[in-house]
């Protein structure tokens, strides 16, 4: 007699999980796990709430690394062909949002396009937005229905599902376009995690966002509690050697220490609701 069990149906976003993980496999990421101190842009969240707006902790860290990256471009660059590599101007961070579909928690891709562009307003409104949408179990992206070709994908057995995505990552510009040049993941958010975790991706750079935990660290001389976020860095080899590797994290450390994608925000920016701090 076979033992009490229970089958799970998981919906079909999660057959393009399985298939970035195998293709995130045989990328040559380098992994680099650090800590941020986020002391100084979380006191500048506060005072921007206290003044009546609100900006996301989640929208000004992706505003810091995408005016980051658009100063270290090759940082997110794809390989095109044997000897070449391609950059775009534009930062797209691709991120993932959880929604509710058919009663379960579903992590959904959202693309953002030109974060090192956008305001911190606009970027905190496209991820309310996107938390907000209403979607079913058919809708794999947000902000846009399934589509015939990615209704055929998701029928396809799994060694053509992994071509398709093969094809696409060595078409740079298709790359871009659909899923962006960076991701993104905040499993931290969710909880705290008092350490790192390692994801897996396609993208030539890849954030794995922690919690901020408070820890007693050295300033100027003299032990004082500060707000450390843990973050893992992915970055393809491939694409960027270790000198400029470790430039682009210093800088990304600096702008994210010193809040300077907070420096000036105006306090009439447009209210929402959720402001992690």
């Amino acid at each position: 007699m076979k033992p009490s069990h229970t089958y799970h149906r998981f919906p079909l976003s999660r057959i393009a999980t399985f298939d970035v993980m195998s293709a995130g496999k045989k990328k040559h990421h380098v992994s680099a796990l650090l800590e941020f101190d986020v002391s100084e842009g979380r006191k500048r969240l506060r005072e921007i709430r206290k003044a009546g707006s609100t900006v996301s902790f989640n929208a000004w860290i992706l505003k810091s690394i995408g005016i980051t990256l658009a100063k270290h471009g090759k940082a997110a660059s794809f390989r095109a062909g044997r000897r070449r590599i391609i950059s775009f101007d534009d930062i797209n961070i691709s991120m993932l949002v959880e929604k509710v579909i058919d009663g379960e928690k579903v992590p959904i891709p959202l693309l953002i396009q030109k974060v090192n562009g956008k305001s911190l307003a606009e970027i905190t409104r496209d991820i309310e937005d996107a938390k907000n949408q209403q979607l079913s179990g058919n809708d794999i992206l947000l902000h846009r229905k399934r589509s015939l070709t990615e209704g055929i994908y998701y029928r396809l057995p799994g060694f053509l599902r992994r071509l398709v995505w093969q094809t696409i990552l060595n078409r740079p510009f298709s790359a871009f376009s659909k899923m962006g040049n960076v991701s993104v993941t905040s499993l931290g958010m969710t909880g705290k995690i008092s350490g790192w975790f390692i994801p897996v991706s396609v993208h030539p750079v890849t954030f794995g966002i922690g919690s901020v935990i408070q820890k007693a660290v050295v300033v100027n001389n003299e032990v004082v509690i500060r707000d450390m976020l843990n973050v893992t860095v992915l970055l393809d080899h491939d694409v960027i050697d270790g000198g400029p590797m470790v430039r682009f994290i210093n800088d990304l450390a600096k702008s994210v220490e010193q809040a300077e994608a907070l420096r000036n925000t105006q306090t009439n920016t447009t209210s929402v609701n959720d402001l992690t701090v």
